[in-house]
């Protein structure tokens, strides 16, 4: 069997030899790291998600950290959300954009302390962008990737596995919000969030040999439970709406196209990367948005991530950014970038593989 070498161009998780030992049967490149997105049953993986609890290696989660005297304006300048009110252990979710109001990433700002931010990045290199914004503007600021690796614990029984391993105060987070903790002298953060609507917690693991060790730990806590492994589900993300930078957005895409207004603050200073820009995108108004389809053809086939043409009386008005048979919804169903002049309940046709396919649009989320 041919195999990927480990290099600097495409690196492995602290987690690998675990997803290994678990039977992982597929990955995919993420922020220059393979990501495990199989195990080999799709149905089982989906089924635990929203019935159970699933692990997750989700190592290729980044983080820049972002520390010095000047940490805190920085990152507020790469970010167009407000973040002067975000508190010390608090996370928020945050758009960041070029300076044409283009999204270049969608990540989960946390705030370790009030000179120390990790920004948990989408697939992009916002480590690079961050240090030279910062050399650029001659920031007092040291820009890393800090050894840091996230361990998603998901599903509707998450709470309790989490719970049995720390102890109750987990209960207690709030969403996005994380604290220190240790197990068998592994530190790390927890935070109450994740890739999916199911519930969960993200650890964020803060020493990178030590990645096999919390795996088996969690796995065999979560047992009880039905614990087993899983990857971010591509349908039950696009069942429930969730955004997929770099998957759903192109290199013109903005925060407005894409459902993301209510995290964009338009009063923020000027020197924000991007803000000028979005006022003025705002006040033309967007030309496109973010929409589902669901398709008449109603037969179970596999996923896509790939775009398609989207027609309506025989013009392109847009392409479907993905694709799912949905086993809740019993439908083929996805995103579409459209056409404003597109509406919910419009009918139109998805151009694949030359085969047109009639569909209905709707409102996000499905459910």
């Amino acid at each position: 069997m041919a195999e990927i070498g480990p290099n600097t161009r495409l690196r492995t998780s602290p987690f690998y030899e675990a997803t290994v030992m678990e039977g992982v049967t597929a990955f995919s490149p993420y922020n220059k790291m393979l990501m495990p997105v199989s195990y080999g049953d799709p149905a089982g993986e989906y089924g635990r998600l929203l019935n159970g609890v699933s692990l997750w290696d989700v190592g290729v989660q980044r983080q820049v950290q972002i520390e010095g005297p000047d940490a805190a304006r920085l990152t507020q300048i790469l970010c167009v959300r407000d973040m002067s009110n975000c508190f010390i252990n608090q996370g928020k979710y945050v758009p960041m954009c070029d300076h044409q109001g283009a999204l270049l990433n969608d990540p989960v700002v946390l705030k370790l302390d009030d000179n120390l931010f990790w920004l948990s990045i989408a697939d992009n290199n916002m480590l690079m962008w961050a240090r030279g914004i910062a050399a650029e503007r001659g920031f007092d600021v040291k820009v890393t990737e800090p050894d840091v690796s996230p361990l998603a614990v998901q599903g509707p029984k998450a709470e309790d596995v989490v719970a049995a391993v720390f102890g109750d105060w987990v209960r207690t987070l709030k969403f996005f919000w994380f604290a220190d903790a240790q197990i068998e002298n592994i530190p790390l953060k927890i935070a109450r969030s994740g890739y999916s609507k199911q519930g969960g917690f993200e650890l964020y693991l803060c020493d990178g040999s030590r990645g096999t060790d919390l795996w088996n730990i969690m796995r065999e806590a979560g047992a009880p439970w039905g614990i087993g492994p899983g990857n971010p589900s591509p349908v039950e993300r696009i069942e429930s709406g969730l955004l997929s930078y770099g998957g759903d957005t192109d290199n013109d895409t903005n925060p407005f196209e894409v459902r993301l207004d209510r995290y964009v603050n338009l009063d923020l200073d000027d020197e924000v990367i991007g803000i000028r820009a979005l006022r003025r995108i705002r006040e033309e108004g967007p030309k496109r948005h973010q929409l589902g389809v669901v398709l008449d053809d109603a037969t179970p086939v596999p996923g896509h991530a790939i775009w398609y043409d989207v027609t309506a009386d025989g013009r392109k008005v847009g392409s479907m950014t993905n694709g799912c048979w949905s086993p809740r919804l019993e439908a083929l169903i996805g995103f579409v970038l459209i056409s404003r002049d597109c509406k919910p309940g419009d009918r139109v046709e998805v151009l694949k593989h030359g085969t047109l396919m009639p569909g209905t649009l709707r409102e996000l989320p499905f459910i």
